[in-house]
């Protein structure tokens, strides 16, 4: 089976889970500390895939399962091939120290030129090159070179080469730059909002096929899946299941959210070219309440969401830790909407399981998360899963959190399938 890498983003956690959830077949071999790790695939995975997988910042794939460090100017070499004029090269390492990695950068240089090749290096042995970087120099596309991966640790050295990175500026265009921002909510990032999508499609594809279901290696490792967000906001979900080219059912119980959500989708339409027959649908609509959903557009069949994928309310958006009352106070509060909307979902589209994000209060005595929401949403027919292989963030709770050091309310990740 095909071997990759994959540098893990700064939840390293999640964004496993998101690759065991999202790749089929995958199976981790070795973890290399929080950075990076190598798995297997049932598929070959195209490069342009790694813009679906928003916890996975370099993904390589393998030159040499185990070999030697004598070895690496040579696989260099192999990898630059016949690429014309000046090659550029770079290293991205875990494990190998910083003075090899040195000694590498110049006998990989001294290679190169007794093969008749000028050639520079891009990074250094305390840091790789950056991702814009890489994209901006052509080594993703290996065309003007190539970025070396090794991945040491006591047993073997894994040799493979950089195929794609995460593109920094398209993020930053979707979260910055759309027309509508609601920042006295939670900003959902991007990132969060695809691995919450992947976790979707997991779902969907397991409630579908059952739980040791693998999907034939001709199928795309990202089909297209139905998507209904109940609690769109302004959008975020919605723009990037456009972008993966999944339609989408958007709904809000605030009119402003619709607005500026139904703003945002054609934003996004033009932005990145969007194709006009790719449906999507905005309303108003309370969650808790029985979903109306609106009529298909003319010779548009209608939508039938494959998987609920929606951010919750998370509360006010704190600027300073929370009392252990007021958090309570809030606790309460979010508890009776779970509560409302999973029992709605339930009965208004059985069968269709759900990836949802919880709130979590970070007092200064710990944690504080929602008491009844699990009874909830097994009194509505779902259970919590997590992709096999994957362990639970906290104990007790079949659960991934989601968390930057400097918030006051962080997300707990829930993936409820039907039983």
């Amino acid at each position: 089976m095909p071997s990759y890498a994959a540098f893990l983003g700064h939840q390293p956690s999640i964004s496993l889970a998101e690759i065991l959830a999202a790749i089929p077949g995958a199976t981790v071999e070795r973890l290399y500390g929080r950075d990076a790790a190598v798995f297997s695939s049932t598929v070959a995975l195209e490069p342009q895939q790694l813009a679906r997988l928003g916890g996975t910042v370099v993904l390589a794939e393998a030159l040499a399962d185990d070999a030697a460090l004598e070895d690496i100017p040579n696989l260099l070499a192999k990898a630059v091939g016949e690429t014309r004029g000046k090659v550029t090269f770079a290293v991205r390492a875990c494990g190998v120290p910083p003075v090899t990695i040195r000694t590498l950068l110049r006998k990989g240089k001294d290679r190169l030129a007794s093969a008749g090749r000028p050639s520079r290096y891009i990074g250094n042995e305390h840091k790789p090159a950056a991702t814009a970087l890489l994209r901006d120099t052509g080594l993703l596309d290996g065309k003007h070179g190539v970025e070396i991966v090794l991945l040491a640790d006591d047993k073997k050295l894994w040799v493979g080469k950089t195929i794609a990175a995460q593109d920094p500026d398209a993020y930053t265009t979707r979260d910055m730059h759309k027309p509508v921002r609601d920042m006295t909510t939670g900003l959902l990032p991007p990132k969060l909002a695809q691995v919450l999508l992947n976790f979707g499609l997991w779902l969907a594809r397991d409630q579908k096929n059952g739980s040791d279901s693998r999907i034939p290696k001709s199928e795309s490792p990202f089909p297209s899946t139905t998507v209904y967000d109940p609690f769109c906001g302004t959008g975020v979900i919605p723009i990037e299941c456009l972008l993966r080219g999944w339609p989408i059912l958007a709904s809000d119980a605030s009119l402003k959210a619709v607005n500026g959500c139904t703003k945002n989708l054609e934003w996004a339409r033009k932005q990145f070219s969007v194709p006009k027959t790719l449906a999507s649908a905005v309303w108003k609509q309370d969650a808790t309440k029985p979903f109306a959903f609106p009529e298909p557009k003319r010779g548009q069949e209608p939508l039938k969401p494959d998987v609920i994928v929606t951010e919750t309310s998370l509360g006010p958006n704190l600027k300073m830790r929370p009392t252990l009352k007021d958090a309570q106070k809030l606790l309460r509060e979010n508890e009776k909407l779970q509560e409302a909307f999973l029992k709605n979902a339930a009965a208004c589209l059985p069968g269709v399981p759900v990836v949802v994000t919880w709130p979590v209060w970070y007092l200064r005595s710990g944690p504080l998360f929602l008491e009844r929401a699990f009874a909830a949403a097994s009194a509505a027919g779902f259970h919590p899963i997590l992709p096999q292989g994957v362990t639970p963030s906290a104990v007790g709770r079949m659960s991934l959190l989601y968390r930057r050091p400097d918030q006051f309310v962080g997300r707990e990740i829930v993936l409820l399938a039907v039983r």
